[in-house]
């Protein structure tokens, strides 16, 4: 692989574009392992619901809660080292940690030891995203980023795809304990593609930068400051915290979509494990990830004729999406249509929209954050904006999906109609969302603004 050099004036040259698609790449191969293991336990709700006698509210706690606890929290201090250190040998570690313990998932015998598993699955992706975010900034210019982050992002859509697919099937075939052996064991191979084959690039050099070096020895004291300015600006930067509202609330929808996605329709439209993961994978993988990539590109290209459209291309995304959102849980009986000799029903027609504008916001997100945080303190920046969104998003979208379900169901009386109550309701913060995307457009002129200081 090629390393990056130095030019004559000290700034570092741009690492060779063939390096970059290779390093993006494999990383985009860890951010997708990562969706595939954190994921995989919504296509697995209704069978260990059955084997191991849980409630909703307790599954809302191992997909949410007990994974996100510590995979944002420890996100921060990681982030400290990779600001610092070696970011593609933490990255390194990070995946082989969670794909142990996805595997380890498949040996529970109940509900504490299946989450000490899930525990253990977020404490190894704590270490994966802010140090990718970090080097993917250090390797892609500002025109070019939100496209980066957006190919990165695609680990999501192409995670939830495998998980679903792989997973369910599966759990059909062998069972939901060897979806998680099958899912997980893989990712220690990924590690070491990623430790033997990636290097590190130099700080700043895709913005035009010397390396910034940091100003005193990493302390229990320092990192608690160093902290606090994080958080301090994230929240004084207008446009950021806007930013970071606006993916909160996001994220808070799409995992418990993404979680209780599966069982909604299993309950609710009497669909198999086997048909819901097909459908879902294909929906997630395919529609998921050209929306993505689509949503990265035009908002590059519409925010160099006016940069509100960094923020705003998402607003009305999550906009146009909303009737779409509303026919796909309320509606029923829907009719079907054949191709070849297979029924397919319109309802997932209807999910094709909501798939493919649902995708929009990772990449231009991930890049704003980025865009508006100085080199040295990126991987900071993206882990505390990750602490936010997946302590509320990942951590109380599912859990609240599964309370409001189970509350829908013995005090209103609603049964297998509860789940679906749950996800209309929780759905309709898109437009709260949005209002967050298009106050940060309104600030972001100011913020990218030459000689501005982030």
């Amino acid at each position: 692989m090629s390393e990056a050099r130095v030019a004559n004036d000290g700034v570092p040259a741009m690492l060779s574009p063939g390096y970059r698609r290779y390093a993006l790449a494999v990383l985009v191969l860890g951010y997708t392992s990562s969706h595939v293991d954190r994921n995989i336990m919504g296509i697995l709700l209704e069978p260990v619901k059955a084997d191991l006698m849980l409630s909703d509210t307790q599954l809302g706690f191992l997909s949410g809660i007990a994974f996100a606890i510590f995979y944002a929290t420890l996100g921060i201090p990681i982030a400290l080292i990779a600001d610092r250190g070696n970011r593609r040998n933490i990255i390194a570690w990070a995946i082989a940690i969670w794909s142990g313990m996805t595997a380890l998932c498949g040996m529970a015998q109940n509900f504490w030891q299946l989450a000490a598993a899930r525990v253990g699955v977020g404490i190894g992706e704590a270490g994966s995203s802010p140090p990718s975010h970090s080097m993917i900034a250090d390797m892609y210019p500002p025109n070019e980023r939100a496209s980066a982050m957006a190919i990165y992002s695609l680990g999501v859509y192409f995670g939830v795809m495998i998980g679903f697919l792989v997973g369910g099937w599966v759990a059909v075939w062998y069972g939901w304990r060897a979806a998680f052996f099958v899912v997980g064991l893989p990712g220690l191979i990924l590690a070491l593609l990623v430790r033997f084959t990636l290097k590190e690039p130099p700080r700043g050099g895709a913005d035009g930068m010397a390396p910034e070096q940091p100003s005193a020895p990493l302390t229990v004291g320092t990192g608690i400051t160093i902290v606090k300015e994080g958080f301090r600006h994230l929240w004084k930067t207008a446009a950021a915290r806007h930013v970071v509202l606006g993916v909160t609330i996001t994220s808070f929808v799409g995992y418990g979509g993404v979680m209780w996605g599966p069982a909604f329709l299993i309950r609710t439209h009497g669909m198999s494990i086997g048909e819901v993961s097909t459908y879902l994978a294909l929906m997630a993988g395919i529609v998921g990830g050209i929306g993505a990539y689509f949503g990265g590109r035009l908002t590059d290209r519409l925010a160099a004729k006016d940069p509100r459209w960094n923020t705003w291309v998402v607003a009305w995304a999550k906009i146009i999406v909303v009737p779409f959102i509303i026919a796909f849980y309320l509606m029923d009986n829907w009719p079907a249509f054949h191709i070849g000799s297979y029924a397919v029903s319109i309802l997932w027609v209807i999910y094709v929209p909501i798939a493919f504008l649902g995708a929009f916001y990772l990449g231009p997100s991930f890049a704003m954050i980025q865009t508006l945080t100085p080199p040295a303190k990126r991987a900071l920046a993206s882990a505390v904006m990750l602490f936010i969104i997946n302590i509320i998003g990942l951590g109380f979208g599912p859990q609240f999906v599964g309370i409001l379900s189970d509350f829908f169901n013995h005090s209103m009386g609603l049964g297998n109609q509860s789940l679906r109550w749950a996800l209309f309701g929780t759905a309709m913060f898109n437009i709260w969302a949005a209002t967050h995307y298009f106050l940060a457009g309104h600030h972001l002129k100011k913020s990218l603004a030459p000689g501005h200081r982030a």
